[in-house]
């Protein structure tokens, strides 16, 4: 199962996207994550359901300097790419 999430909020210079990864590992996701140019975060989340949707609520309480107002969640039966790790993008 994939999911694309778009994060929106004070999520961008507070180590979110660390924490996001940490997470992941932590959950044995595969996928990325990376800033936007409009100050959001977006990421791409592969795995079970289950721990997909953990690794989500996890990201809606945020890190402890982040502030997340918003997130949208898509869902992929069939990703166009299976990734093997877990990546911070640039």
């Amino acid at each position: 199962m994939t999911a694309h999430v778009i994060i929106s909020g004070f999520v961008q210079g507070v180590g979110y996207r660390r924490f996001v990864k940490h997470h992941a590992l932590k959950l044995e996701l595969t996928g990325w994550v990376k800033n936007l140019s409009d100050n959001r975060v977006e990421a791409v989340f592969q795995g079970s359901k289950e721990q997909i949707e953990e690794n989500i609520a996890i990201c809606k309480k945020g890190s402890f300097f982040s502030e997340v107002k918003n997130i949208l969640v898509e869902w992929e039966d069939n990703p166009a790419e299976n990734f093997i790790s877990f990546n911070i993008l640039h």
